[in-house]
């Protein structure tokens, strides 16, 4: 398997990048560069990628394409076509992003309407729309499940992926977004194994934390780093092992460069105690 992560350290061209790689051991990485770059500035990160054998898994987009702000909205759009342009041209796992929120407060926040039929019809034709503009043939377009968002549940991105009917279309897997509720945190094996089961044939990338639920009221389920929750990451190695040697889990939302190091060590740990290869 593949282990990738942030970086957290500013760099000025290919050759620093790369060294920061190797050096938090990283065999999968983020692509160093968004749609703004130039030709030259892509082709030389590309090549300092495979010459180096790190595979770029993901391309971000980040941004609220269903946004009520019409300006918002098709700016949006129009970077998450800009965003999986790039992906195909630099041969990506994914363009990755949230489905989007209706929200008035925060742009990847949660509310009532984002569970609407209207709501769930907008993100089929805006899926629809960045994958058609592009025509991808070597990446794919995926979506981040989230807390409160759609998709919330493997089955729910089963469906969105029936729904969008596009051979483009491709599944971001975040388990950790989706352990929302006490019975899922209690039963997080079953339900991470579930997921895989269902969704394993579209995974194209996945993003590796861990998950602490408290003792609190009401529900109180924390994100926290590999090794820092309650998670059984042997068993969710052997599982993404199992969907290829060159499938990519990236560790993420830590602070800086060391914490990455943390990280990733912790994750290469459980995977060769598990009896599984990791590239790097």
């Amino acid at each position: 398997m593949r282990i990738g992560g942030g970086i957290e350290k500013p760099y000025h061209n290919p050759e620093e990048w790369v060294k920061y790689a190797k050096d938090l051991r990283y065999s999968a990485v983020l692509s160093p560069i968004d749609s703004s770059s130039d030709t030259a500035t892509r082709r030389e990160y590309l090549k300092a990628a495979k010459e180096a054998d790190l595979l770029i898994g993901e391309v971000g987009v980040w941004r609220n394409c269903l946004s009520k702000k019409d300006d918002e909205r098709k700016s949006a759009m129009e970077y998450a076509k800009a965003q999986l342009a790039l992906a195909e041209e630099l041969g990506a796992n994914c363009c990755v992003n949230i489905i989007g929120s209706r929200s008035e407060t925060a742009w990847d926040g949660f509310c009532a309407e984002n569970y609407s039929e209207d709501f769930y019809a907008m993100a089929v034709e805006s899926v629809r729309e960045i994958i058609d503009a592009v025509k991808p043939r070597n990446t794919f377009y995926s979506i981040e499940p989230m807390p409160w968002m759609l998709p919330d549940s493997p089955e729910q991105y089963l469906k969105l992926i029936r729904d969008v009917d596009r051979p483009a279309f491709a599944v971001h897997l975040d388990f950790v977004n989706m352990i929302n509720c006490p019975e899922r945190y209690c039963k997080s094996s079953e339900f991470i194994e579930h997921c895989f089961m269902l969704l394993g044939p579209y995974i194209k990338s996945i993003h590796g934390k861990d998950s602490l639920m408290e003792q609190a009221y009401t529900t109180v389920i924390h994100e926290t780093m590999p090794g820092k929750g309650t998670l059984n990451y042997p068993k969710i190695l052997r599982l993404v092992e199992n969907l290829g040697p060159d499938t990519p889990l990236f560790v993420e939302h830590l602070p800086d460069y060391e914490t990455y190091r943390q990280a990733a060590a912790y994750v290469r740990s459980q995977a060769e105690g598990a009896g599984i290869v990791v590239k790097g």
